[in-house]
């Protein structure tokens, strides 16, 4: 198997308020960044916050978190959400459009890719195959490479579509987002059957939401995927003890290590990615 590639999502939407550990504020977010890339991530996840610990999609704040990564003493790759703002919006609106481009100026290495529209628990998450043509021009411009983020196995047939189009382009990323209320539940047997359906030696890693997210984990480093952990899924350590993101990415460590399979490097990653090359 290749190297694991650990991801860390140090923060999403949800309020901060749900757990003192959760980054609220730009400096909380690098912070976080910083300490979880330090335990073995070699992607970090971004959501922006401001002062107030809301969640925002201003370039200024995105620039308020990704410069201190940068000029940290640690190398990690930054993989910057372009999902806020596109929730229960009106699906045509250019400037929700636009807000959620926005985070392409700070030239990540990385971005999210939504590959499709789904009932996101009591909302509708909105991404039409315009805006997500637009989008992957958007990523190509500007370098980004999309993470193409799998709710259900019909965003597979979404992403072969664009391929065949010429708007997403080989090597493919894939992250499988399990446990979403209206998405593919995370199950072993959703799992597999979301790995079969992809391109043939295509990299792929799995999140899932709460108390699944471990068990997803594990099966994923046994099974050659990467694994995704991070306080945007899940607040907890055990039942009843709340987490932090760098205790997670350590966890997630150790067991690639008790399984045998080594921890990749961010400089690994880029080369599993085919981050060196034009994205």
């Amino acid at each position: 198997m290749d190297p694991l590639i650990i991801s860390c999502a140090v923060t999403g939407d949800q309020p901060a308020s749900l757990s003192p550990h959760v980054p609220a504020t730009p400096a909380d977010v690098a912070r976080a960044a910083i300490e979880a890339a330090r335990e073995g991530a070699a992607i970090v996840h971004i959501h922006a916050r401001n002062e107030n610990g809301e969640s925002v999609g201003s370039v200024d704040y995105f620039r308020r978190i990704v410069d201190p990564i940068r000029s940290a003493d640690v190398d990690v790759i930054i993989n910057l959400t372009t999902s806020f703002g596109g929730v229960s919006e009106d699906i045509w609106d250019q400037d929700v459009w636009e807000r959620r481009f926005a985070p392409l100026e700070m030239r990540p290495e990385i971005a999210s890719f939504d590959c499709g529209t789904l009932n996101f628990d009591e909302y509708v998450f909105q991404n039409s195959l315009p805006f997500l043509r637009l989008l992957g021009k958007r990523m190509q411009a500007a370098g980004v490479k999309p993470e193409l983020e799998i709710f259900d196995a019909g965003m597979i047939g979404t992403v072969a579509r664009l391929v065949d189009e010429g708007v997403l382009r080989e090597p493919l990323w894939f992250q499988f987002v399990l446990g979403v209320p209206g998405g593919a539940p995370a199950t072993e047997r959703e799992l597999m059957h979301l790995r079969s359906s992809i391109p043939a030696g295509a990299p792929w890693s799995v999140c899932a939401l709460g108390r699944n997210q471990l068990p997803m984990n594990a099966v994923a480093i046994a099974t050659g995927g990467h694994a995704r952990t991070g306080l945007e899924d899940n607040l907890y350590y055990r039942k009843g003890e709340l987490a932090d993101n760098a205790r997670l990415v350590e966890r997630v460590r150790r067991l690639a290590e008790t399984l045998e399979r080594p921890v990749a490097s961010p400089a690994q990653a880029r080369e599993m990615l085919g981050l060196s090359a034009d994205a």
